[in-house]
Parts: structure tokens; sequence; C-alpha cells
């Protein structure tokens, strides 16, 4: 199974993030985990989140940002990669300079049941 970043329609996520599923479940045959994209406009956040059973990994693909995870401020830039466990708050902010490109790998995959908005 292979998959090109072109072909694939991005939506919405209940964060607020853009994403393109490369990988996932439903779609392609895979189980364990997902793979996404997402792209996080110059001078926005996502909504403050959690995952209750999926352990994230963000890579950072472009673009620079503050990833808070809990109570930390990580600064992000490409090549950097962070870890998100289970129930952890957070969210992302991309810089004024530019969109903030991430790949989001998510184990159990990715669902929207299993993300809580801590705010609005």
């Amino acid at each position: 199974m292979k998959t090109r970043l072109a072909d694939i329609e991005p939506y919405v996520t209940k964060d607020g993030s853009e994403i393109r599923e490369l990988m996932h479940p439903d779609q392609h045959g895979n189980r364990a985990q997902s793979l996404a994209e997402a792209v996080v406009p110059a001078g926005t956040r996502t909504l403050l989140h959690r995952h209750l059973t999926s352990e994230e990994l963000y890579h950072v693909t472009s673009g620079e940002g503050l990833l808070t995870l809990g109570e930390e401020e990580l600064e992000v830039s490409p090549g950097d990669t962070a870890l998100i466990p289970p129930g952890m708050p957070h969210c992302v902010e991309a810089s004024d300079a530019g969109p903030l490109h991430i790949l989001c790998c998510c184990s159990p995959a990715y669902r929207h049941e299993d993300t809580e908005v801590l705010e609005k």
C-alpha cells in the first residue's frame, strides 16, 4: 500500500488543525496506528486538547512554532520530534513567519471520539 500526499483530501480535526490522513486503518488496511500531516496556518494555534487512549508522535517537517505539553512550552522547528502520552493536554501554535507542518503518528489510530477538547 502506498499513498501520495497530493492525492489526499484534507479535513479539519476537533482541535482545529487541517490534516491529511496519509495512512489510516479505516482507509488503507494498516491496523495499529495512523500517520497524518497536520498544517497549522501562520499565527494560529490548535485548541488545547488531549487524546484519551492514543499516544502521539509529532515530527516537524517545516515551519516553526510552540508546542504546549501540559505545563511545558517547547519551541519546535524542522527535525524536532515530540512524544505526547495519552491523556496529556497539548496544543501547537505556528509562528507568524509561515505555516507549521507536522507529521502526526497515533497509536492506536486517530479517532475523533478519542479527542477531548479542553477549551472553547
